[in-house]
């Protein structure tokens, strides 16, 4: 049966947006420390899940993977080797708060106002979680039987690198010999008054995704009194060579992606921009550079250093032992994990000096490009945002899809929510929320995508 998502009114009602904020009053934040993990607060999400959408439960069939959830919407017609639509992704877990005090609402106390749901998750990633699970109840409520099968993936440790959420389900997926059509994850948004000289909110579909590396510096010595210093103290030679990397960043590159980019929205600039636009591909160096002024695009156009945490000494008057530092870099397509180590070594230029990588590592996406469904996700943004420019774009830091990269012909990183600059800062920051209205766009989204995938 094929059926037409009913056009959403431009807000979510108090039934709907109370669902939401239950998932936000569940406390499933994913610390570094996975001992401080608090497994009953992910089963009191569970458990709400089950309980709101009983539709789901009934006619999917799912495992679990810890607390990830890998549900499959089998295709009505078909058997094992059925074709696969789409795997629509979303994680469970949030980041931890710190600052408590500077919360308009407390961050787990999924406050629902006239405007707004609140709460730590309200925009990364708990509202796509919820509605994407609004989306599909709706639409076997309507009868939606699918051509094709669709996956629902909801890891629960992304916001810790997602190895045991997203790597095992991605895993099984691959075992299964699953080839979706569309994988639709977080990352990109609809910005308005961000992008300079653009008069319209721009959707930025990100088709990929940057890699990223922590590398960890350190200096020993055999210290003493700081009345004897030698030439220069661990901490001294340490803060060189941090000096020495910040000071020599990657150089500056315009790749492919970068080019789509600007050419989808060349259209909806003003001169001068509009014609220095249409010469990017013969003037991509000063397209760069331009780029390169602004921190917001300047992660677009070369791999980032970002000098992060040094530490050395026990007492003012002691030489240090032992000091170290990290540096964090996001990585852009073309560059490597091997690069940036090998890249530290040769600016460093001192023996002294350790240089090792430190944690978990991701390599950036190998050829991020639109795939053949882009226009289909970009034609169900314009219904549900009329008057947006679309474009591309490359998330700059880490997504559980990144695990999923194979295992869809296209990859979208997308939520067709609108936000401004300061509403930017909330994700991970004070007082995240989400519009009513942003909301039910995004579950509409969400359902009108499915209708023309497998309604």
């Amino acid at each position: 049966m094929t059926s037409t998502a009913p056009t959403d009114a431009p807000t979510v009602d108090d039934v709907t947006a109370e669902r939401l904020a239950a998932a936000l009053r569940c406390r499933t934040v994913s610390y570094e420390d996975r001992g401080r993990i608090d497994p009953t607060e992910f089963d009191r999400l569970t458990a709400h899940l089950e309980q709101s959408f009983p539709l789901v439960h009934t006619h999917l069939t799912w495992e679990t993977f810890g607390h990830s959830r890998l549900y499959r919407w089998a295709a009505t017609d078909g058997g094992p080797d059925a074709a696969v639509a789409a795997i629509l992704l979303a994680h469970q877990d949030v980041v931890p708060v710190d600052d408590l005090a500077g919360w308009t609402h407390p961050p787990f106390a999924g406050v629902v106002d006239d405007e707004f749901i609140w709460g730590r998750g309200a925009i990364d990633d708990k509202s796509r979680v919820l509605a994407i699970l609004e989306a599909v109840e709706r639409a076997l409520s309507a009868g939606v039987r699918p051509r094709e099968t669709v996956y629902l993936a909801f890891g629960h440790d992304e916001e810790i690198f997602g190895a045991e959420g997203a790597g095992r389900m991605a895993q099984r997926l691959r075992d299964a010999g699953v080839r979706a059509r569309l994988l639709v994850d977080e990352g990109g948004v609809i910005t308005t008054g961000v992008a300079d000289g653009i008069d319209v909110p721009v959707a930025t579909i990100m088709v990929g995704e940057k890699g990223f590396a922590t590398v960890r510096l350190s200096v020993t010595d055999v210290g003493g009194h700081s009345s004897m210093p030698g030439r220069q103290t661990a901490v001294g030679r340490l803060a060189r060579a941090v000096a020495r990397i910040q000071d020599h960043p990657f150089p500056l590159r315009l790749t492919p992606v970068a080019v789509d980019m600007l050419t989808r929205v060349r259209e909806f600039m003003s001169e001068p921009r509009r014609t220095l636009l249409g010469l990017v591909h013969v003037a991509g160096a000063i397209a760069a550079r331009v780029l390169a002024a602004r921190p917001q695009t300047e992660a677009l156009v070369r791999t980032t250093t970002a000098p992060t945490m040094i530490s050395g000494g026990v007492k003012p008057n002691v030489l240090p032992q032992r000091a170290e530092a990290f540096v964090n870099f996001r990585i852009l397509p073309g560059d490597s994990v091997a690069d940036v180590l090998a890249h530290c070594r040769k600016v460093v230029r001192d023996r002294g000096v350790s240089i090792e990588l430190d944690g978990t590592t991701s390599e950036p996406s190998a050829d991020p490009s639109a795939g053949p469904d882009f226009d289909l996700v970009a034609a169900v943004a314009r219904e549900v945002a009329p008057g947006i420019a679309v474009t591309v774009g490359v998330v700059p830091g880490a997504t559980d899809s990144r695990y999923y990269d194979d295992l869809a012909a296209t990859r979208c990183n997308f939520a067709p929510i609108i936000l401004t600059a300061t509403d930017l800062e909330r994700i991970h920051g004070t007082d995240e929320r989400i519009s009513r209205a942003d909301y039910a766009r995004l579950i509409r989204f969400n359902r009108l995508l499915l209708d023309r995938l497998v309604g």
